[in-house]
């Protein structure tokens, strides 16, 4: 994606997971795999990946036993930090989709804080919608010193969730495009209550002929953001037009397309509902190609409040996503999940706010 919602256009999931550390051992030192180990000291491999990434959860009988069999094969000496680095508590990894997301700075600033805080360092990787990327983070996991994971991805495969389980990794979601199994733990955005304000706030106005240019169908904030929209005019008693509403990628060029067919129409409408900003912006492109004006012919409402919302000319209206905050719960999560503890819940959702600007206006008279 040239700049997609967190998560979006990743690969739909890995298959079949192998055992962990089942490769040549390669983070070892040696052939010797992390089922061999597990085999050799009598635990499951769940229990040599807890050891190996100082999980604290085991005991302390068990842990000499395994530690023994690991400095046996050399992986201790590859796990063990610099004295100069992790001296605080080791890493968590942050996984993301797309680093070209403008979204990804906000959320990767949200986690890094909270881990700093806890004396943790993080490491970024991006699996660019690749399923062979995906896979080649989850075979490094067994040898490595990570201590947790945020998914910033469109969903965790079962063969992915039974992977990081048998690893001991505890881990959260970020925004996933449909909601995850049961106990999963992740964190999301309020998208049926920002599409209702965004529209809320469009009606006010005076406009009834509003469209909506949303993500993809299938993806949980999509459907929110629709359902939102349409439950603003069902409560103001405006009609629900099917013409007027299209499903994207969150990405600017189907937004875009999108934006003239509607402006196209022979009943246009006065007022767009994107789905994120950089189709806000689409739209902005559409209408100007148009000739009209932003939003003296056209007002348009954005979703996610990214930097550039108040760069732009006219300023974007827009729903802000708060992203850092987000991204801390996630990290809190999973340092809970360390510490041993449950998180009081595994689903959180965080509040957004309407953050009205200039783009947005009363309907032209026609």
């Amino acid at each position: 994606m040239a700049a997609a919602e967190p998560g979006h256009e990743a690969d739909g999931g890995t298959g079949g997971g192998t055992d962990a550390g089942a490769g040549s051992g390669a983070g070892g030192g040696g052939t010797t795999t992390l089922a061999e180990i597990a085999r050799q000291a009598g635990v499951s491999v769940s229990t040599v990946s807890k050891v190996l990434h100082d999980r604290s959860d085991v005991a302390s009988r068990t842990r000499a036993k395994v530690q023994r069999l690991l400095e046996q094969h050399g992986y201790l000496a590859r796990h063990r930090p610099a004295a100069t680095a992790l001296a605080a508590g080791g890493l968590i990894d942050f996984v993301i989709n797309e680093l070209a997301s403008p979204w990804a700075g906000e959320l990767i600033r949200g986690a890094e804080e909270s881990l700093h805080a806890e004396g943790l360092g993080m490491v970024v990787s991006a699996t660019h919608g690749r399923s062979r990327l995906t896979r080649q983070w989850l075979d490094s996991l067994a040898t490595r010193r990570t201590r947790g994971a945020i998914l910033v991805l469109p969903e965790l495969t079962p063969a992915q969730h039974e992977e990081l389980r048998r690893l001991g990794l505890p881990f959260a979601l970020i925004a996933p495009a449909d909601e995850p199994a049961p106990g999963v733990p992740w964190v999301g955005a309020t998208n049926w209550p920002g599409g209702l304000a965004a529209t809320r706030h469009l009606i006010g106005l005076g406009h009834r002929r509003i469209a909506v240019i949303s993500g993809p169908p299938e993806r949980l904030a999509s459907r929110a953001r629709v359902d939102g929209y349409r439950s603003a005019l069902d409560e103001a008693g405006l009609p629900f037009d099917p013409a007027l509403v299209r499903y994207g990628d969150f990405t600017h060029e189907p937004a875009h397309r999108h934006a003239l067919d509607l402006l196209g129409l022979p009943d246009p409408p006065t007022a767009v509902f994107a789905g994120n900003d950089q189709q806000a912006l689409s739209t902005y492109r559409a209408a100007a190609a148009l000739g009209l004006r932003v939003p003296a012919d056209l007002s348009v409402v954005g979703f996610d409040d990214l930097p550039f919302a108040d760069w732009v000319t006219p300023r974007l209206t827009t729903v802000r996503t708060p992203l850092a905050d987000m991204a801390a719960l996630a990290a809190r999560m999973v340092l809970q999940l360390l510490g041993g503890e449950q998180p009081a819940s595994t689903r959180v959702e965080v509040a957004g706010e309407l953050v009205v600007r200039e783009s947005s206006g009363p309907p032209p008279v026609r």
